[in-house]
């Protein structure tokens, strides 16, 4: 059993609060299918455009509507962390997540572990590749039911950085107003537990027995988040600020 005090618990999904299959055999394909059509339709959101540009920004070179569902479907293919196919991607799953063809997946030990880190005065968040827009549905419409309440906010490539630099986890610091000392970071990414450590973060690895990409650091290391007991520290006295801050997203 790993145990900390602290103010924080950041959580990645991928691997670590959800599985890894679902993303990559459920998620990615049915993006990747409607990208022209998500395109086709959206003409007149002002997201399309916006979307246009960093697309452009990214390819290094000004696209058309054409070029930029080409370059999304070769980014996901090779799947590379881009910020404007994470966005896109959120956006196509928000619709399947609405009319119920998609659900998000976590693990059954994780819900147990967030209301228990709640209950205990732990703000909760998450930090992962997918945007804010696909977290928020994964967790709100997953298949353990609704766990939005227990989360106080949401940070992906576009608000915070890469995952795999420390100056993104030092970000997150500065938006949640909690040290870094009493933070603590889970994954199932050797690189992202890295970087969260030389931020000054405490890291727990997780390794699910079906993550093919388990981490092989030196980070403390669990199967399931009931390994692991976090608990808030002690009021200083009257005025004392509550854990985390306010919702950064």
């Amino acid at each position: 059993m790993i145990t900390a005090t602290v103010r924080a618990a950041v959580l990645d999904i991928e691997g670590t609060t959800g599985s890894a299959a679902h993303v990559y055999d459920v998620l990615f394909p049915y993006a990747r299918a409607r990208l022209a059509d998500w395109f086709a339709g959206h003409r007149d959101d002002p997201c399309h455009a916006e979307l246009l540009a960093e697309i452009s920004e990214s390819a290094g070179k000004t696209v058309d509507e054409a070029q930029a569902v080409a370059a999304l479907t070769a980014w996901a293919d090779a799947d590379v962390k881009a910020a404007p196919l994470k966005r896109v991607q959120g956006l196509i799953w928000a619709e399947g997540f609405s009319d119920g063809t998609l659900t998000g997946h976590v693990y059954p030990d994780v819900p147990p572990a967030l209301r228990a880190w709640h209950a205990a005065g732990i703000a909760c968040y998450v930090y992962s590749s997918g945007s804010v827009t696909a977290q928020r549905n994964w967790f709100g419409r997953s298949n353990e039911g609704d766990l939005s309440a227990l989360l106080r906010g949401h940070f992906d490539l576009r608000n915070a950085g890469s995952k795999t630099e420390a100056a993104s986890y030092r970000s997150i610091s500065r938006a949640i107003g909690v040290e870094p000392r009493f933070t603590v970071f889970l994954s199932d990414r050797v690189g992202e537990l890295d970087a969260a450590a030389a931020a000054g973060w405490r890291t727990v690895a997780v390794r699910r027995p079906e993550d093919p990409s388990a981490p092989t650091g030196e980070h403390p290391l669990v199967t399931a988040l009931d390994q692991i007991e976090l608990t808030g520290p002690r009021p200083t006295g009257p005025g004392s600020p509550t854990p985390g801050g306010e919702d950064p997203t």
